[in-house]
Order: C-alpha cells, then structure tokens, then sequence
C-alpha cells in the first residue's frame, strides 16, 4: 500500500468514525429525546425554523429525528468539512509541497490525474456516509425502533449528491489554484454561513442546505425515490466541478 493509499484510508477511517460516534450517541439519545419532546419545543420557539425542525419530529417521529441527525446534522456539518478539506487539497496541494511538476510529469493523461483525485475524494465522503448509514437499522433495534434500508439508502445517496457538490466545486477551485489553506477556509466559511443562514425565517430558502434538510429527505423516504428536481442538479454540479477542474489541469504548468 503506497502513501498515497493510506493518507486516503486513514482520513475514511477518521471521518467515518466520527460520524458513527454521532449517529450512535443519536439514536441512544433517541427515548430521552422523545419524551421532552415538549419542553425542547418551548426551547426553539426563539428561532422559528429550529421550531418547525422539531415540529416534524413531533409529527413524523423517529424517521424525521433519524435524517434530521445523521444526514442534516451529521453528513451536512462533517461531511462539508471533509469535502472542503480534501477537495482542496486534490492539486492545490501538490502545488504548495512543491510536487506539482512531479505530480504532473507521471507517464499517464492527466484525464487519469484528475479522475484519480477527484474519484479519491469523493469515494472517501461517499464511502463514509453510506457504511454508517448501513448500521442505522441495528441501532434502531436497540430503541425498539425501526426504519427500511432500501430508503435509508436512497437518502444517503442523496446527501453523496449534495456533498459531492461541495467537494466538486472545491476540487474545480483547487485545479486552478497554488493555495490550499485559503481554499479549504473560504469553502468552509461559506458552509457555515449558508447553514447559519438556514435558520434565518427570513432568508432560510436562499441557503444551499435547503436542497439537503429533513423536509427533503422525509419526501425521499415517503416516495421511495430521488427527488430529481434537486438530485438532477446536485448531480450535473458534480459533473461540471469535474470537467471544469479538468480543464484548469490541462492548460496548467508545474
């Protein structure tokens, strides 16, 4: 296994072992939640769309309290780090360690160069959201609880969508740039903001985590299917993050 193998593995096995710890304190937490279910209510009632959050918990039960943890909270806050972090890093890194020209100078295309990068980083967030979304109903069952797979997994490719966005966007900034730090930061303030701005009634529709919050997820759960109106966009942004990465790769010189 090259070094390149085991930086790869061993942020998969950091960030879906926080993401587990999460899930799992979560749905433990799960029984005491639901029976101070009105109190935490009279607690949001200062942030209207923390009420409306709850509400649906109130009203849908434990599948709106499970999505709204390990995909909302979870996925969305973690897995945007992970996706800032590692997106940037993808060329923008080589250029600051000062291997760039040896990065570049390999015998492949660099269509391989940037498909390696680029499937590295996603299949990191990818992998990790799904190995522990896969451990959802056995946790459950330790609440006396219960939820289907096959939809719990349509949501978690749902939220590889989203994030792979994220990181797609990253990894285009990236195959242009010499500066990983200020990437990653600029991506990382920007996801915060847009989450901070998301429990603003007044401007909540214009932040991003919109396309990727509980309401989102219960219409997945409830259909049985992606909703392509937001999954089809989500997805053409991966695609577009890539081509256009790949563009700034080719005219670029170490």
């Amino acid at each position: 296994m090259n070094r390149s193998t085991r930086s790869w593995c061993a942020v998969l096995l950091g960030y879906t072992l926080v993401l587990e710890l999460m899930l799992v304190a979560a749905i433990l937490y799960w029984p005491n939640f639901r029976d101070h279910l009105g109190a935490v209510k009279l607690l949001s009632k200062p942030l209207p769309v923390l009420g409306d959050i709850i509400s649906k918990v109130e009203s849908i039960g434990v599948a709106a309290y499970v999505v709204g943890q390990h995909f909302f909270k979870g996925c969305n806050v973690l897995g945007a780090a992970a996706a800032a972090l590692i997106g940037a890093a993808a060329v923008a890194g080589e250029a600051q360690r000062g291997t760039l020209e040896i990065w570049l100078a390999r015998p492949v295309t660099r269509l391989r160069l940037a498909s390696e990068r680029f499937l590295s980083g996603q299949s990191v967030i990818w992998l990790g959201i799904f190995l522990t979304t896969l451990t959802i109903p056995l946790l459950l069952s330790q609440v006396d609880e219960s939820m289907r797979l096959d939809r719990l997994l349509l949501c978690a490719t749902h939220q590889c969508l989203f994030l792979g966005a994220i990181f797609s966007v990253t990894f285009l900034i990236s195959c242009a740039s010499s500066e990983p730090t200020r990437i990653s930061m600029g991506v990382l303030f920007f996801t915060i903001f847009e989450f901070g701005i998301y429990l603003v009634k007044t401007v909540t529709h214009w932040s991003i985590y919109r396309l990727a919050d509980i309401e989102v997820y219960h219409k997945v759960l409830v259909s049985g299917a992606l909703d392509w109106s937001i999954a089809g966009p989500l997805l053409g942004v991966n695609v577009l993050g890539f081509w256009g990465g790949y563009a700034f790769l080719q005219r670029r010189c170490p």
